[in-house]
């Protein structure tokens, strides 16, 4: 299996006309449109095909799940095709199929806010979504950073430790269970001519919508990449400020840790682009830099 990933890994290309013939569609003219944790293609006739991760088959169920949730409660979300109704697995990754959206952009902070608003107040599917996990894959990362020397290997892990304790301890009752995006940023809403486009439910479960607010609240709060007006335009769009909220402090340092082990884990793959970055989040978390706003710049 290990042999046959890597494979996949050097020649996505293949692992895509392989999907495809399993769906009985033609991959001939297909474009790359990324390639990262999980890879999209656009295919001729309007078609999105979304290969992900190695044994991540659960999640891309999910991920259509939630999809045909939204649309059932006439949220405007990517959809998927209706067949193959589940993913298919091609060499251990689950392959999804998706309706392309018509030319969009990123959205705004108020019509984030809005599209959460609306999100947070609907009722959860059933069968029921499982509970947020925030932690999910950092340990991983963590061990799979190659740039870290044992010291700052060490002291993330402690990190982790602390803020799995603090997560455990926050008062969520103040703030409801409810279906949360799970990774609440501009780029995972899509704003057509017409609507606002949910979209990328990797993450989707059911947790407190203050998880889903946090990411917005960082971007002001902790990177200065988002103004004060700005800021409080989204706050005023959704009705409410996390950050007043006494568990917001722990709710952001996971963020913050969230971030900054992707970039570590970026500068695993390619050094040269992505470790003075990486390295730059990490020195800030160990308050090498000062006080927020850092300037972290972002990876793609």
């Amino acid at each position: 299996m290990e042999r046959a990933l890597d494979v996949d890994c050097r020649n996505p290309a293949a692992l895509l006309a392989e999907a495809c013939a399993a769906a009985g569609r033609p991959s001939v003219g297909a474009e790359l449109i990324r390639a990262g944790e999980n890879t999209l293609w656009r295919l001729p006739g309007g078609v999105v095909v979304r290969i992900g991760r190695p044994g991540q088959t659960a999640v891309a169920a999910r991920e259509l799940t939630v999809a045909r949730w939204l649309r059932a409660h006439r949220v405007p979300a990517v959809r998927p095709l209706a067949d193959p109704p589940e993913p298919l697995v091609v060499r251990g990754r689950p392959v999804t199929f998706w309706h392309e959206l018509p030319p969009h952009r990123h959205a705004t902070a108020p019509e984030l806010a809005a599209a959460l608003r609306r999100l947070h107040q609907l009722p959860p599917p059933e069968p029921g979504l499982e509970a947020i996990d925030p932690f999910v894959r950092l340990p991983a990362r963590i061990d799979g950073a190659t740039t870290l020397d044992t010291p700052q290997r060490a002291w993330l892990h402690a990190r982790l430790a602390d803020l799995r304790t603090a997560w455990a301890e926050l008062d969520h009752p103040a703030h409801r269970l409810t279906v949360v995006h799970g990774d609440a940023w501009s780029g995972n809403l899509a704003v057509t001519a017409t609507a606002a486009h949910l979209l990328d439910f990797e993450r989707t479960a059911l947790g407190p919508p203050a998880w889903d607010l946090t990411s917005t609240a960082v971007a002001h709060d902790s990177f200065g990449s988002l103004s004060t007006p700005g800021y409080a335009a989204f706050c005023t769009a959704y009705g409410a400020d996390v950050t007043e909220w006494p568990g917001y402090p722990v709710l952001r340092a996971i963020r913050e840790l969230r971030l900054a082990l992707y970039a570590l884990q970026q500068a695993a793959t390619d050094p040269a682009r992505h470790r003075a970055q990486a390295h730059y989040r990490l020195a800030c978390l160990r308050g090498e830099h000062g006080p927020r706003p850092w300037r972290w710049t972002a990876i793609d």
